[in-house]
């Protein structure tokens, strides 16, 4: 969600480079998601937060979110960078009740992004690979494993540069810890409805998200998404925690930066 109240796609930057380096203000966001990938429960989220936009050589904090770019070419670009999900109390959910709650989990990893189409002026397609390893916020900071994302990414803007909408599909993959961390059942845990299953590594889902942005002022800008996800397919779907075959999740917030640095952007 706060990826997409950020800075406006690449494409809309490369086409309007006259940018701040860095902007301050506040984002504001509400989304209806499963409360983990195959969830029969649906958790409502909200937030309200400081929001920095950065626009360096190297160091970035956009709409692709925080990272560092290590290797940026026309066609090329290499980065490390961080991404966030969001908990789940056991207690609001029914098939985990009296199981451990799921954490924050922390993502840091490299990602590729490569430029497969420029189909039009302010348009772009591209291949986004990137693998992150997991890390527990709480419990001692736990690894949780590593996951691969790799995605088609499709931007475009209007002329005026008020609006941005992207579109994105592709697969969720983790390795054996990461999938225990979502749909193991440890034996001192089951019950007679939930028997012990031990996950392992493989497919956990494809998604498909669209997400529209328009920018009211120089000041505000709101934004809604939306992204269905497809379990069908997944390796640990026998696992009794895994209760839906698909899930949505919808969104809408808006951001104010009301603050912005005299210099320039890098590009």
């Amino acid at each position: 969600m706060v990826m997409l109240a950020l800075a406006g796609p690449a494409a809309a930057q490369q086409a309007a480079p006259d940018l701040p380096l860095w902007e301050l203000g506040v984002f504001g966001g509400a989304a209806l998601t499963p409360a983990y990938p195959g969830a029969e429960d649906r958790s409502t989220r909200a937030l309200v937060l400081p929001l920095l936009i950065y626009r360096g050589k190297v160091l970035r904090a956009d709409r692709a979110g925080i990272n560092a770019r290590l290797i940026n070419t026309e066609r090329v670009e290499f980065d490390l960078g961080f991404a966030l999900s969001l908990p789940a109390r056991s207690d609001d959910v029914a098939a985990r009740a009296g199981m451990p709650d799921l954490n924050s989990l922390l993502e840091f990893g490299p990602r590729v992004k490569v430029l497969l189409a420029e189909p039009t002026a302010r348009s772009r397609l591209r291949l986004e690979v990137p693998l992150r390893a997991p890390v527990e916020l709480g419990n001692g900071f736990h690894r949780q494993g590593l996951v691969l994302e790799p995605r088609l990414v499709l931007e475009t803007g209007g002329e005026d540069g008020k609006w941005q909408a992207d579109a994105n599909l592709g697969a969720v993959i983790g390795n054996a810890r990461l999938n225990q961390y979502f749909y193991e059942v440890a034996p001192q845990y089951a019950t007679a409805t939930r028997p012990a299953y031990r996950a392992e590594g493989g497919l956990m889902m494809t998604r498909l998200g669209l997400s529209l942005s328009r920018r009211l002022s120089p000041d505000w800008r709101v934004f809604g998404f939306g992204r269905y996800e497809n379990y069908t397919h997944a390796a640990n779907r026998e696992s009794p925690l895994f209760r839906r075959n698909s899930g949505m999740s919808i969104g809408i917030g808006f951001a104010w930066t009301g603050y912005r640095s005299p210099a320039r952007a890098w590009e």
